[in-house]
Parts: C-alpha cells; sequence; structure tokens
C-alpha cells in the first residue's frame, strides 16, 4: 500500500471527508486510487461513504479517458 493510500484512510477515517474529496480529485494515479477503494472496501467503509465512492469511480474514469491535446 502506498503512503498516500495510508495518508488518506487517515483522513477519511478522522472524518475529513471534503479534504479527502479534494485530494482524490486531485491523485494522477490510477493505482493508489483502486488501492484505497480496496482498503475501503476491506475495511467496510464504503457503504457509509457514497461520496468517496462516487469521486474515486469519476476519478478513474476521468484518468482513463483520452486527453485532448491542443497545439500552441
Amino acid at each position: 500500500m502506498s503512503e498516500w493510500v495510508t495518508k488518506m484512510l487517515a483522513v477519511i477515517k478522522s472524518g475529513n471527508t471534503s479534504a479527502a474529496l479534494a485530494q482524490i480529485k486531485a491523485t494522477t494515479s490510477s493505482k493508489d486510487l483502486r488501492q484505497l477503494h480496496g482498503a475501503l472496501d476491506k475495511a467496510q467503509l464504503l457503504p457509509r461513504l457514497k461520496d468517496i465512492d462516487v469521486a474515486i469511480a469519476d476519478q478513474l474514469q476521468a484518468l482513463a479517458s483520452p486527453r485532448l491535446s491542443r497545439s500552441p
């Protein structure tokens, strides 16, 4: 488990969901997001944290989408 995932679990368990949501939306690692989702699922926290679950799914989808590029 990465250091980011460990820190995010601590933030989520402390009840600071707004900070957790901001960090989830800012991450660029789909591996970390999958690890976080797995850890939350294993700890059985996902049923209580629907907004976190949705944010993880949305960010994973955004990271999987191709990026649009512009010429200068």
